[in-house]
Parts: C-alpha cells; sequence; structure tokens
C-alpha cells in the first residue's frame, strides 16, 4: 500500500526529509576520514542557499543543470536545489571523457554545471567550448578562479539554524508532478546515449509503492556507494531519505569495505556483481585450504536444507544450523558491517544460483527488477511477499503485459513520456497503444511473479533456429570463483560459445599454488593447465544445459573486464556491443571451420 501521505513530487520528499529534525540525517567523511554528520536543518539551508545561487544566475524553471560527481552530500544537495526551483538536473558520470561528457551537457543544453573535484572540472573545462556553459561550480576546495566554490555559494547558511523562508518552500511547492525533474542518459548495454526525461510525477510515483513491505526507519543505516548518475542508486537514497534513514556517502568502491566496518549498516543495497564478488572472495580464502574448504561445504550442505526458512525471513532452530552460523555464515556477514537486516539486489538480474548460495549462508537477498525508464522499479521481492529465481511481483499502480514476442511491455505512472528530442526513439519505444517496450523477454507465473528471462536484443538465435538466453547460461559461469566475468557468442551460427575475463586474484593465487610461473597474463592463460582448468568449469556448466545451448568452445582472455575499460556498464552489465567488436577476431577464429566442425 502506498504512504498515507503520498508524494506527488521530490520537493514533497524534500520537505519530509528537512522537517524531520534529525540530527545526523547524513554522514559523510572529512580529509581526515572522520565521518561527521549534517543535521535535517543543515540539509535544509545549504539547499536554500544553492537554490537561491542557481536563481541568481539566471536559472528558470525547466533549465538543466549538470551534475557530474561521486557519491557525497553535495550530489544530494545540489539535485534537491535543482528540483527545489523547478530546474531538471541532469546527473553524468565522472568516469566519462570530457568528449562524452561535453556530448551530453550540450545535447541537453546545460548552462551551469556542478562538478565534484578540480580533475572534473579540468575534463569539463577543457570541452567548454563544444557547450553553452556559462558557469561552473566546484565542490571540492581550492577551486581554480573560473570555477565558483562550492563553500562560497553555502557561506553563511548553517548559520541560520532552522528558520524557514516562506519564498524558497512556496517556490518548491509550485513545483508540479507533470513538470520534468531530471534527464538521465542511458546507452545500456547497446545503443548512443539517449535522455530519459523523467518527471517529479514519474518519480514519486514509484516511491509511494517501491518502499511498501520494507519497516524501513530512522535507526536504520544505509551506505549510499553505487553511483548515484544511476536511477537505482538515485532512487534507493530518495527512499532512504524519506524513511529517515541516516544515509552515509561513500564516493570509492575501494574504500566501502572500511566504510562497512566503521558505519555497520542495517540496509545493503548491491548489483550482482558485488554480491558475486563477496561469494567468490569468501570461496576463493577456503580453496587452498582443505580444513576451511570442508569446513565451507558442510556449513554450505546444512545451510542449503535450511535455505527456505531464511529466505522466508526467519532464523532456524535447528542447533546445526545455528553451529554452522557461528563458525562459518557470521564470518560472510562481518563482510557487510555485521549488522544488515536488510539485503536488496538490483540494477541487473540475479542468478538462483547466488541466491540460493546467500539464502545458505543465512542471507536472504531481496530481487528488484526495473529501468530508467520506469523511475526504475516494476516489480520486487519484499520480506512479505518473494519468491527466490523471480524479478519480484509487480507494484500495484503499473500495468504489466506480454508482447507475442514474450517482450514485457509496461504501462502506469511512473513509466517516462519519452526521451530528451528523440522522437524516433520513442516511436520504437512505446507500442500504437502507448505501452513501454522494456526490450527484455519474461513471463508471470500462476501467483503473479515476474521472471525475466535476458534482453530481447541479447538473445542468441543460432543457425539451427534455436533461441539462447546468455545471461542465465554467464551467471552459472560467474558462480565459480576463477571466472569474473563471461560472455557469450554464437548468433546466427551453428553452437554457442564463451569467451571468459578470469578473477586474476583468485586464478594467479591458483597457479602460484600448483607451480605455474607465466611472465604475465597473456601467457598465464595460454598455459595448457589453465585451459584445463576453465574447460572443466565449462563442462560442469554444460551439465546443466540442453544440448542446443551448451558452450561448445572457450577461450579465456588475459583481460579483467571493468567500466574503465568500458566493457561494463555501471551496473555491471556486460556491454555485448564492446565486448563482440573488441574480440572480433577471437570470435571468427572460434567459428573459422564451423562449416565441417560440430563445434565439439
Amino acid at each position: 500500500m502506498p504512504q498515507k501521505t503520498p508524494l506527488t513530487t521530490i520537493n514533497d520528499l524534500f520537505r519530509r526529509v528537512t522537517v524531520a529534525a534529525n540530527p545526523r540525517a547524513i554522514l559523510w567523511q572529512d580529509e581526515f576520514g572522520l565521518w561527521q554528520p549534517i543535521s535535517s536543518d543543515q540539509i535544509y539551508q545549504r539547499v536554500r542557499a544553492l537554490s537561491e545561487a542557481f536563481l541568481s544566475w539566471g536559472a528558470q524553471k525547466g533549465d538543466r543543470i549538470a551534475l557530474i560527481a561521486e557519491n557525497r552530500w553535495e550530489w544530494a544537495v545540489t539535485d534537491f536545489a535543482a528540483l527545489a526551483i523547478g530546474a531538471v538536473d541532469v546527473p553524468i558520470y565522472p568516469t566519462l571523457t570530457g568528449e562524452q561528457i561535453a556530448v551530453l551537457v550540450a545535447d541537453a543544453g546545460c548552462r551551469i554545471a556542478v562538478v565534484s573535484t578540480r580533475q572534473q572540472f579540468d575534463k569539463l573545462n577543457a570541452v567548454r567550448g563544444q557547450t553553452a556553459l556559462e558557469r561552473i561550480l566546484m565542490m571540492d576546495p581550492a577551486a581554480p578562479e573560473s570555477a565558483i566554490p562550492f563553500s562560497e555559494v553555502l557561506k553563511g547558511a548553517d548559520e541560520r539554524g532552522a528558520e524557514r523562508d516562506p519564498v524558497f518552500d512556496a517556490l518548491a511547492h509550485s513545483v508540479e508532478p507533470k513538470d520534468l525533474a531530471t534527464l538521465i542518459y542511458t546507452s545500456g548495454t547497446t545503443g548512443e546515449p539517449k535522455g530519459v526525461a523523467l518527471t517529479h510525477g514519474n518519480m514519486a510515483a514509484n516511491q509511494n509503492y517501491a518502499p511498501a513491505d520494507f519497516d524501513f526507519n530512522p535507526a536504520d543505516a544505509l551506505i549510499s556507494f553505487l553511483p548515484l548518475s544511476h536511477v537505482t542508486a538515485r532512487a534507493l537514497d530518495y527512499v532512504m531519505y524519506s524513511h529517515g534513514v541516516q544515509v552515509a556517502y561513500c564516493s570509492h568502491f575501494d574504500k566501502l569495505p572500511q566504510a562497512m566496518r566503521e558505519i555497520r549498516p542495517t540496509v545493503f543495497v548491491g548489483v550482482p556483481r558485488v554480491f558475486e564478488k563477496i561469494r567468490q572472495e569468501v570461496e576463493r580464502r577456503t580453496a587452498l585450504s582443505p580444513v576451511k574448504k570442508r569446513l565451507l561445504a558442510w556449513a554450505l550442505g546444512v545451510g542449503a536444507r535450511h535455505g527456505d526458512t531464511v529466505y522466508d525471513g526467519h532464523r532456524p532452530s535447528s542447533p546445526m544450523w545455528k553451529l554452522a552460523d557461528k563458525l562459518a555464515y557470521s564470518k560472510v556477514r562481518e563482510a557487510f558491517g555485521g549488522r544488515v537486516r536488510i539485503f536488496v539486489v538490483g540494477g541487473a538480474p540475479l542468478g538462483i544460483d547466488t541466491a540460493q548460495w546467500f539464502a545458505s549462508v543465512g542471507i536472504a537477498l531481496w530481487e528488484g527488477y526495473g529501468l530508467t525508464e520506469t523511475s526504475p522499479v516494476i516489480a520486487l521481492n519484499t520480506p512479505l511477499i518473494h519468491r527466490m529465481g523471480a524479478a519480484g511481483m509487480p507494484l500495484p499502480n503499473l500495468e504489466l503485459k506480454l508482447a507475442a514476442d514474450g517482450e514485457l511491455l509496461v504501462h502506469g505512472p511512473s513509466v517516462f513520456a519519452g526521451y530528451w528530442h528523440k522522437p524516433e526513439a520513442d516511436a520504437e519505444a512505446f507500442d500504437a497503444e502507448g505501452w513501454f517496450r522494456t526490450g527484455d523477454i519474461g513471463h508471470l507465473d500462476a501467483d503473479g511473479f515476474l521472471f525475466i528471462t535476458d534482453r530481447k536484443k541479447e538473445l542468441l538465435k543460432t543457425s539451427g533456429g534455436k533461441m539462447v538466453a546468455p545471461q542465465p547460461i554467464e551467471n552459472k559461469l560467474k558462480n565459480n570463483m576463477l571466472v569474473a566475468q563471461a560472455a557469450l557468442a554464437g548468433d546466427r551460427h551453428k553452437f554457442i560459445s564463451v569467451i571468459l575475463s578470469p578473477n586474476f586474484t583468485a586464478l594467479e593465487e591458483w597457479a602460484r599454488y600448483h607451480g605455474i610461473e607465466a611472465k604475465d597474463r597473456a601467457e598465464l592463460v595460454a598455459d595448457s593447465r589453465v585451459v584445463a582448468l576453465y574447460a572443466e568449469i565449462v563442462r560442469e556448466v554444460n551439465g546443466s544445459l540442453a544440448n542446443f545451448e551448451s558452450l561448445k568452445r572457450f577461450r579465456v582472455v588475459a583481460d579483467e573486464w571493468s567500466q574503465e575499460t568500458g566493457e561494463l556498464t555501471p551496473s555491471m552489465k556486460l556491454k555485448r556491443r564492446v565486448i563482440t567488436s573488441r574480440y572480433a577476431a577471437l570470435i571468427a577464429a572460434l567459428y573459422a571451420d564451423e562449416a565441417t566442425s560440430r563445434g565439439e
């Protein structure tokens, strides 16, 4: 059910945050690494001050303001300030190059940009001539002369205490649900960037229903580390703010383990790859110790018998489970800070094997599904209503139906109206009746739970006419600690092959243990013993596959795939077009003798 007082705009959410009288609404790390609090009154005054600055620079309702920063309190303040005056913020990943950023800033027509660091400023300033930018505001101190320091804009704001400005409040209240709130540029796993235009009403509608059945409360704490330029992280933070949850900002992923130990969050939200990596790290640390390996195997066996109980939100009463919990499961929970009571996973499909593994160590992962274009949540598993392997139960304010080819179509108040200045993309995104084409193949079970098979454009069709969904198979491969990423190939070919990117931490440790010496990673992955090792992994996965989808050939590459090197999206999904292009010669070699070979 929706909240008692439904949100109509994100400005309603901002008001809810700032009247809460919360002395520790936000936590941030100072230059010494110490966590400092920001109160709800300080949030209000800083947002008010920044809003006044935007207005003084000529910003008007509907104007676009670029936001290029890592996760930090200034990101939230900038977001709320832009929305408060009816402006439209344009969050951009700070990992993009200057040229990439210039394309987005120019397309959106931004005259103001807010950046985090000198590095981001220099990057943007170098391409400033390709845009309509008039002012660049910088969050970090020691801003160059051509940048406006954040500290100058906010000077004296905190001293206003709890006073409220009726003119500012009235302006924020005048923003309507139909007003544009944000442009989020997304290229997904294929295609050129498109600005997803979300209104206040779109985002508020999703906020009213997505958190239902989760008892988030002011005693909770969350570390905001998933990039806020991605809609999932941003919508999540909105939920946390709305429920009074303390939000601690972690600007870099490598700082997360320390933040976990210090904040000890009670709510943890991650993309599937975060959970896969934690599982792989647990298995890696036990792999070379026979005693630890046997202990983990025993504990997982005990846990598997009680997985359903855990997934239903209960603590098993079995003495054996309690012993396994003390010896093994508690160590896994400690990796998350030891206090998390709600785990949510989204941004990409979660393999059922990963969900089962975590249930076997006493952790229920609540999987959700959605898209930037749907603000984002379409379906969600919750502690009250859930089914392992499903994307979840659709939100009650959305309508879902399946096209003849199985593509999921969605209609409802959180579905965007269209892309920014791209009518041809709109025509492709919506059917004749106005239903949004998600691009995902799915089905609904008898109880109404939604299951997503794969991206429609990513399905592989063999020359024999068989359709193969790559993601479930790739997830099976990634369950092995030696596999970081996997990409299937074989569209329009007789058989399916796979390219494997190793977990080099685990592989190099395995190689040292087995006395394998290599001068570099290329030599390592070409070693016959390593090839045999991965052949066994592929053979094991093939045992669970139908013959037409089994992997007949594979290659292990000497590359680590990442967002920085271009193979992964910010939510850690494969950019198949990039991988297909980058490894075109390798894929061609896999199929060189296809006409005369069965591929086995």
